[in-house]
């Protein structure tokens, strides 16, 4: 079956850096669109990155331009987001996200908090 298995989310303090991975199965990867939400609590899911499905086109929520960076690992299946110059306004619980037409999958979310 379809698996998004999100991980590499945990406390950290201002300024600093995480990197989440996303392990797929069970679907054509590669042939997907993959993308990071994020939800604050009380607040609307909101996307913070995107990545078409061979690479080539990447996009960022104004929001973390400059310090969050999506890339992906076809041959392993894998969607990564590299985070720095963390900031308190990022602590969410991180979704992962495939998509191809109707198809839309989701992971069950990594906790990323950031406080000193």
């Amino acid at each position: 079956q379809v698996q998004l298995v999100e991980s590499g989310g945990g406390l950290v303090q201002p300024g600093g850096s995480l990197r989440l991975s996303c392990a797929a199965s069970g679907f054509t990867f590669i042939m997907y669109a993959m993308s990071w939400y994020r939800q604050a609590p009380g607040k609307e899911r909101e996307l913070v990155a995107a990545i078409s499905s061979g690479g080539a086109r990447r996009n960022y929520a104004d929001s973390v331009k400059g310090r969050f960076t999506i890339s992906r690992d076809n041959a392993k299946n894998t969607v990564y987001l590299q985070m720095n110059s963390l900031k308190p306004e990022d602590t969410a619980v991180y979704f992962c996200n495939a998509v191809r037409g109707s198809s839309d999958y989701w992971g069950q979310g990594t906790q990323v908090t950031v406080s000193s």
